[in-house]
């Protein structure tokens, strides 16, 4: 027993004299660089929110009047004032984007351009649209690509007329996006924005009426964002009954059924219904 101890207390004493890594100087060297560069693939992977360059924020500054005296520059170099592109009795959808921007702006610019395919109402006719650039770097030529570019796409005649992309200095950028509440930062390291994703709808006045967030927006959600921007002056007597039955929520940037106006809706056709009937009665009894 002595001695089994003993054999015990020896080899317990060599294993703790011993280093726990033994391995040669040179695969030390290999195993510490190679846990140094899995280090940032484990930050990304965890829960940790990624550091922004800046605040970064939506702000609904409904009914706030944009200010059409900005001086910009449009797709073929000309200097124009903002606000000629309202005061034509049209409602105007507003994005922002920057040219360069190699993966959200595009993004978005497609789920525009699906949405306004599948409305009814046409760019140019019905309503414009101005894309703005927060990029003070880009360039009218670049503008005049992506104009190329989505109105080739969006395929309908005279959009080219109502489909305008913008450019121009910062201090008249920062000046147009913070009335609108579109807060974005520049990152330096990565020579990009870092920006949300919305669409505003705005009055023929320059007042925004509406935000709508995400990549890909319902044309259900753009055709009655334009209906309440131009305040019925667009669309039918439908959609007007379509505004009565769904609420925008302003949350979710889109628009939501909601029961009380489903019993609105209701009424609203019960009496026009009783005023048609008592309208053909009366018609049937003046021809007797």
């Amino acid at each position: 027993m002595k001695f089994c101890t003993k054999v015990f207390s020896r080899g317990d004493a060599e294993s703790r004299s011993k280093p726990l890594f033994s391995a040669p100087p040179r695969l030390r060297v290999t195993v510490s660089l190679l846990m140094l560069a899995t280090l940032p693939l484990i930050a990304e992977n965890s829960k940790t929110p990624p550091q922004l360059p800046g605040k970064v924020a939506i702000t609904q500054n409904l009914n706030s009047q944009l200010p059409l005296d900005l001086m910009l520059r449009d797709e073929t170099g000309n200097v124009v004032r903002l606000g000629q592109y309202f005061n034509h009795g049209k409602p105007v959808l507003l994005n922002f984007m920057y040219y360069r921007c190699p993966m959200l702006c595009p993004m978005v610019m497609d789920g525009v351009t699906n949405a306004l395919t599948e409305l009814r109402f046409d760019i140019g006719n019905e309503f414009d649209v101005v894309t703005i650039s927060i990029d003070p770097r880009d360039t009218p030529e670049q503008a005049a690509m992506k104009k190329t570019q989505y109105v080739n796409r969006y395929g309908r005649f005279g959009a080219a007329n109502g489909w305008h992309f913008l450019t121009g200095p910062e201090s008249a950028i920062k000046r147009l996006t913070n009335i609108a509440g579109f807060q974005y930062a520049y990152d330096i390291k990565m020579d990009q924005f870092a920006h949300g994703a919305v669409l505003l709808a705005v009055t023929p006045q320059g007042r925004v009426s509406r935000y709508l967030y995400g990549f890909t927006y319902q044309p259900r959600d753009l055709r009655l964002a334009l209906v309440e921007a131009s305040a019925g002056k667009i669309g039918t007597a439908s959609d007007s009954i379509l505004l009565l039955c769904y609420h925008y929520d302003p949350a979710t940037g889109r628009y939501s059924r909601s029961a009380m106006n489903f019993v609105r809706a209701g009424g609203v056709a019960t009496m026009l219904g009783l005023f048609g009937f008592i309208f053909i009665m009366i018609r049937k009894e003046h021809a007797r």
